[in-house]
């Protein structure tokens, strides 16, 4: 996906275009995400669409529920929709991140010089 480091560095244009790519997947990861936890909080909590969207969308972004959950299936829902935000907040990280990171480590040959 990236260029080798033999190769020269990307120009500014192409590297802003793997930017928005990046940026566009990581938009598509996070509203499916939050697409998952809307619809688990309206069908399992039996919240309405807009405090279903609020709660799932306060758990995606790390500041936790906002609705008091009664039933056994809507907390065990709740509880594996927060650690799967967890990874998808990482994952996010990590898609946003490479393409800079990659271009620093490319800039200054940090790279293995030895092949290895």
């Amino acid at each position: 996906m990236f260029e080798h480091k033999s190769k020269p560095l990307l120009s500014r244009a192409a590297f802003i275009r793997r930017l928005v790519r990046h940026a566009i997947i990581a938009c598509i990861i996070v509203s499916a995400a939050l697409a998952i936890g809307v619809l688990g909080y309206h069908g399992l909590a039996h919240l309405s669409w807009v405090d279903a969207i609020l709660n799932a969308s306060m758990i995606l972004g790390g500041m936790g529920p906002v609705a008091v959950l009664d039933a056994s299936a809507s907390k065990l829902f709740a509880s594996a929709y927060a650690l799967f935000s967890g990874l998808v907040f990482i994952a996010v990280a990590g898609l946003l991140f490479a393409p800079i990171f990659h271009r620093l480590l490319h800039h200054f040959h940090m790279d293995d010089e030895d092949g290895s």
